[in-house]
């Protein structure tokens, strides 16, 4: 995957994860730590991975994308504007903000310059290229980039001798090389101020650090971590997409200019995007607009009445969101599918008993038909299942108990087992050809991609 997004739950009581106090928040870390550890094996060598969040959890995720994919390739902590409007004052502060935390599979990354830059003042040009006035970046280090002798040296230009020296009178050091800042003075781009030396800034060239020469850039920028505070990011613009689809039923639903940003800054046309939270299907819809590939994952049932529906209207063309901006007339495809169920079926049967009868006469079909942990004990739990004790139970503690027994490993049918006579019922042939289709095209896509 060239690109993963995910909008996961936020762990605010509200959202789904409301499990017992003291287990809630170590609750919600397994649950992304488990994901986000398979996501790292999806995510190609110059891939990317964009997660949004909220100050619930936003600290401790970033610790927990620090062990996974290492705090070298943390990218950076980008806030978002939720809402344009004062919220109501709560007991501290009014929160209108969330973030997206961004890491790559390898820090030698660079995002796609998607911004235009603002022409609208006066545009200087010398022999080497355009700029603007004052424009200039620092080339001596500051107290927090740290020493080292190879930048501790003394300089000449235009007969005055610079030295790495600060404001203050302190020692520091230059962030060139002696032999990378006499390249630059020798090509005319340091400029001198009344105690040290900067470099000037061009819009159309850049100071490449490899041969210490002036190449073509483009003019354009990536984006500042300040780009997201703005009105046309929150989630009202999200929410009115939806009802302009007839599409309800989903809270926050992310805007389509949100998704198309992080798509055009980290992707190209036919690039693979993975979004496993895909809730109302903003990702899927922004990257079928865009001409990208897409994998989008979602265990609710509500994806049949909200993502495939909004695709469906993408591909008939549908004028929302970002259409206009991508000039969208409608078309293409996408497969939906979902996992055989196996021992998930067997829990939606138990979760459906209406009293102790149904439980005992679906106990039965359990132990013959679905797979039961390793340690349990049938004769047992039958025996259990008889007490009056078990009997005197609520329902559902009843209920719990026998979802204890069942294998969680076994849930779906998994690829390699699916041809086997116990999953007869759940796959037909059309289900076994599409499903080794799938997985065959993938292996192809990785091979090709180790062979490169």
């Amino acid at each position: 995957m060239k690109l993963i997004y995910i909008d996961p739950p936020y762990n605010t009581g509200n959202d789904g994860f409301k499990y017992n106090d003291k287990f809630n928040h170590s609750s919600w870390l397994v649950f992304m730590k488990n994901r986000l550890e398979v996501a790292k094996e999806l995510l190609n060598d110059d891939g990317v991975i964009f997660v949004q969040i909220d100050d619930n959890e936003q600290a401790y995720l970033k610790v927990l994308m620090d062990e996974i994919f290492g705090r070298e390739n943390f990218i950076g902590t980008i806030p978002r504007l939720t809402s344009a409007q004062r919220p109501s004052q709560e007991k501290y502060f009014s929160i209108s903000h969330d973030y997206l935390i961004c890491y790559a599979f390898n820090k030698n990354y660079t995002f796609n310059a998607i911004i235009e830059r603002d022409f609208s003042q006066e545009i200087f040009q010398d022999e080497i290229g355009k700029f603007f006035k004052n424009d200039t970046s620092p080339i001596l280090a500051s107290a927090t980039q740290g020493y080292s002798k190879g930048g501790d040296y003394d300089i000449e230009v235009n007969g005055k001798i610079y030295q790495p020296v600060d404001s203050k009178g302190n020692r520091r050091r230059w962030l060139w090389t002696k032999e990378r800042m006499e390249k630059a003075i020798e090509l005319g781009i340091v400029v001198e101020t009344k105690t040290t030396l900067r470099v000037r800034n061009y819009i159309d060239k850049e100071f490449a650090v490899k041969t210490n020469t002036m190449i073509d850039k483009n003019p354009n920028l990536s984006m500042t971590t300040y780009d997201l505070m703005n009105s046309n990011y929150v989630n009202n613009i999200g929410t009115s997409e939806l009802t302009k689809l007839e599409i309800n039923g989903f809270s926050f639903p992310k805007p389509e200019k949100l998704i198309k940003r992080i798509i055009e800054l980290t992707t190209k046309p036919n690039d693979i995007i993975l979004d496993y939270h895909l809730g109302s299907g903003t990702t899927a819809a922004v990257a079928h607009k865009m001409n990208r590939q897409y994998i989008g994952i979602e265990q609710m049932d509500y994806i049949e009445t909200l993502a495939v529906e909004r695709l469906k209207k993408v591909i008939d063309g549908e004028q929302g969101g970002i259409s206009k901006a991508v000039n969208w007339q409608g078309g293409g495809e996408f497969v939906y599918a979902e996992l055989a169920p196996f021992n998930e079926t067997a829990k939606q049967q138990i979760l459906a008993c209406e009293d102790s009868d149904d439980i005992k006469t679906l106990f039965n079909e359990l132990c013959e038909r679905y797979f039961l942990k390793y340690n349990v004990s049938v004769n047992e739990f039958s025996q259990i299942i008889e007490e009056p004790e078990f009997q005197s139970l609520p329902l559902d503690e009843q209920k719990q108990m026998v979802l204890e027994i069942l294998d969680l490993n076994q849930m779906y049918v998994s690829l390699s087992e699916m041809d086997d006579e116990q999953f007869s019922a759940c796959l037909n042939d059309d289900d076994k050809a599409l499903s080794r289709e799938f997985y065959q095209s993938a292996k192809n896509q990785a091979e090709k991609k180790d062979g490169e």
